[in-house]
């Protein structure tokens, strides 16, 4: 295989997959190309998983776990190979940067960024599991009993990340599965695997016991032979609610346990006071992060229906201003979007939205200064119906929809009438308002005057947004089994 990695990035086995502790050649030879969104060219080539090296990845996995130490180490000695692990990565900042760069277009100025949130994360959660009660003693209501509570890993994990976030969401999935004494298998995206590789160095380098955290970069085919193997005990996915909801449905036939952090069409809410400028300079702003491509996103805009001109000319206006080009350039604001199929998928919601009687305030198409790469306008629609294909469905992509209510009380109905509930926002000088209209939203996270997330906290949706949060000490119980145990006392016995 020829030997290509972006400039920056320097893997040790690019060629190899990481399973039971060994970079080993995929059984059946296969590579996987990554392309780069900013100009189209062949940006890195790795290893392709197939079926059979699921199979000797959940092997090692599971033998990891039912034989080995990892389960059985003391905390804190797993909390030390999670903070020589973070070393490791720490050291190598630069290169996962490079890596989100390379291969979707993240900015350079925000890559870095990202890069220390997932390693400060995994480092994180070494402190979150020695500061946790692993263990509970009390009097049981059973005469001559004591009640024994303990938390016990769930097994065998299977880490499956999204493209967009793909460091700091894998690292959401296997610091606290790691720390909770479970084994991993990582099963990247196949456009953006680059991170997962410098993570599976960083085991090694940690001396992480054989077979703990294995590294699969697949397809689809091969992905789904993952989810259905009965060697899994347990599925973290992050990605769109359509394969969500097929993980789901097979994990189901074995009652196999699942975190899915799924997609969203995030409301924010606009009040009479904020001003249509300000509000204009948040929503503009928000939609251009990532290019659009964050799943709680806000994409629906609801504003008073007697300000809507107003606001729609201040979005359109700041929208107008952003600067789009290399994400290699200091000066540049948005970058492209992540992939040639992502672009086109933005393509036809747009043209749906104007189909459906949508008006096109600004953007809906390629920038004329650009002739390379998978580059998008900012597009604002306003005069958007609630029940619209583009106000349902989540496009991903920096595509605003703006829909008109009579009052706070209407306003908070359309944001709840959506089959998601990931995020929301309320965009107010009234932080009373905030928390009224916060406390009546059917989201998981409500943000005052933007997208707002704070990552040592619990982050997951409502509705078909997802199952479970992942963050903070909330983030450990999904990898965690609870056990009682009915002792008899001394004097019982």
């Amino acid at each position: 295989m020829a030997n290509t990695q972006p400039d920056g990035v320097r893997l040790a086995h690019p060629d190899r997959l990481f399973i039971d502790g060994e970079w080993i050649a995929p059984a059946a030879g296969g590579t996987i190309a990554i392309v780069s969104p900013h100009n189209e060219q062949l940006a890195a080539i790795v290893a392709e998983a197939r079926e059979a090296d699921m199979d000797a990845a959940v092997d090692a996995a599971r033998h990891a776990f039912d034989a080995g130490p990892w389960p059985r180490m003391p905390v804190a000695e797993r909390a030390a190979v999670l903070r020589r692990m973070a070393d490791h990565l720490r050291g190598r900042q630069a290169e996962l940067a490079a890596a989100f760069v390379a291969q979707i277009g993240a900015l350079a100025s925000f890559a870095p960024v990202a890069a220390a949130q997932g390693t400060e994360t995994l480092a994180g959660y070494a402190d979150i599991g020695e500061r946790y009660e692993w263990e509970t003693r009390r009097p049981s209501t059973l005469p001559g009993n004591l009640s024994v509570l303990v938390r016990e890993p769930v097994g065998v994990v299977a880490a499956i990340a999204p493209w967009n976030m793909p460091y700091s969401i894998m690292i959401q999935k296997i610091a606290p599965a790691l720390i909770c004494g479970c084994t991993v298998i990582m099963k990247p995206a196949p456009e953006t695997p680059l991170e997962a590789y410098l993570i599976a160095e960083a085991a090694a380098a940690a001396r992480l016991p054989p077979g703990v955290l294995n590294l699969v970069p697949a397809h689809r085919d091969a992905a789904d032979h993952l989810v259905r193997h009965r060697g899994v005990d347990k599925i973290s996915f992050t990605g769109s609610t359509v394969a969500g909801r097929r993980i789901a449905s097979v994990a189901g036939e074995r009652i196999a346990r699942v975190t899915l952090e799924l997609g969203g069409k995030s409301p924010a809410i606009v009040l009479d006071d904020m001003p249509a400028e300000a509000a204009g300079a948040i929503l503009a702003r928000t939609i251009t992060v990532l290019s659009g491509q964050v799943c709680a996103m806000l994409s629906r805009a609801i504003v008073p229906a007697h300000r809507v001109d107003a606001i729609a000319a201040a979005i359109a206006a700041e929208m107008q201003r952003v600067r789009i080009g290399s994400p290699l350039d200091p000066a540049t604001e948005m970058g492209p979007i992540a992939m040639k199929r992502q672009l086109e998928r933005i393509e036809h919601y747009v043209e749906t939205g104007k189909r459906e009687g949508a008006r096109l305030v600004t953007g809906g198409g390629r920038p004329a200064h650009l002739s390379t790469g998978y580059y998008f306008e900012p597009t604002l629609f306003a005069e958007v119906d609630n029940q619209m294909t583009i106000a349902r469905e989540e496009i991903f992509g920096p595509v605003l929809t703006l829909i008109a209510a009579r009052d706070a009380d209407h306003a908070i109905e359309i944001a709840n009438d959506s089959d998601y509930g990931l995020n929301s926002a309320v965009l107010t000088n009234d932080r009373d308002a905030v928390y009224r209209i916060g406390r009546r939203l059917r989201a998981g996270n409500v943000g005052h005057n933007g997208m707002k997330a704070d990552f040592s906290l619990p982050f997951g949706g409502f509705k078909q947004s997802g199952v479970g949060r992942e963050g903070g000490v909330e983030g450990l119980m999904p990898y965690l089994e609870t056990k009682v145990m009915q002792i008899e006392s001394e004097a019982a016995a």
